[in-house]
């Protein structure tokens, strides 16, 4: 065969090759190029509409959401500023920390607002069991509310860069409950824990949707996707009450909460 040609065919293989590294690399999910950005105040709007529906919430009820978070004893409940407080520590390359925060948005919004909320998308990288989920970010937001303080941190982004360092009650809560550093984690006032999230909870339901498709089928109770993520949140909502003395009525009497709480 003609030199020329040997080298024009190696030429244009070694460029096919670089293609598909850099594709692979660096579009493995065309929601990538939302992380970051401010969320739309539509959807927003959206998820608060889910939230304060208690229609849904009780005919959802605590969903698929098994087992509840794990009761802890001999603990007073966590108090910052005169509130009972939750804390949060993931990490945004996390695929089940990006599942998790749909639910606890969702259970947050029925006791405060939050606010600047930014997309992201877990991490793209193959080692992880589901790669590009489509979540939000707590880094950078703010938090407010009547009846609990919200301490949440996420401690590396999505490419396992340092982030954020856990403040010193964030770090002797995940010490004292969480030896082995498994994320997410979760403590309500120190009176019950949930590290990890359950099974029936996967990242799978999500990842091949957007944002919007995935508020579209919380909000759908036939959907498999309500049934987890919304379920979660009412669960989430049923601790909160039994540490803020079951405050507001409007939510922490809702049948779907005595439910849970039993």
């Amino acid at each position: 065969m003609n030199k020329k040609v040997v080298y024009g065919i190696i030429v244009v293989i070694v460029i096919i090759a670089a293609a598909v590294l850099v594709f692979n690399s660096s579009s493995s999910s065309p929601l990538a190029v939302y992380d970051g950005k401010p969320v739309n105040q539509s959807q927003i709007v959206a998820l608060e509409s889910i939230a304060a529906n208690t229609g849904l919430a009780n005919k959802i009820g605590a969903g698929v959401d098994s087992p509840y978070p794990t009761a802890t004893s001999g603990y007073n409940v966590t108090m910052v500023n005169g509130k009972p407080t939750v804390i949060y520590i993931g990490a945004e390359y996390c695929p089940f920390c990006a599942v998790f925060r749909w639910g606890a948005i969702i259970a947050l919004m029925r006791f405060g607002n939050l606010s600047s909320l930014h997309y992201m998308t877990s991490s793209s990288d193959n080692k992880e069991p589901f790669t590009s989920v489509p979540t939000f970010t707590f880094y950078n937001s703010t938090y407010s509310s009547r009846y609990i303080t919200f301490l949440p941190v996420e401690v590396e982004n999505n490419t396992y860069g340092t982030l954020q360092q856990p403040s010193q009650l964030q770090a002797a809560a995940a010490a004292r409950f969480d030896s082995g550093g498994s994320i997410p984690f979760i403590d309500f006032g120190n009176q019950s824990i949930q590290i990890g999230i359950p099974q029936s909870i996967s990242p799978g339901y999500i990842k091949s949707l957007n944002w919007g498709q995935i508020i579209d089928q919380i909000g759908n109770s036939n959907t498999t996707i309500s049934q987890a993520v919304l379920g979660e949140a009412d669960v989430f909502t049923a601790e909160i009450c039994k540490i803020d003395n079951f405050t507001p009525a409007s939510v922490c009497s809702q049948p779907y909460v005595r439910a849970i709480v039993g």
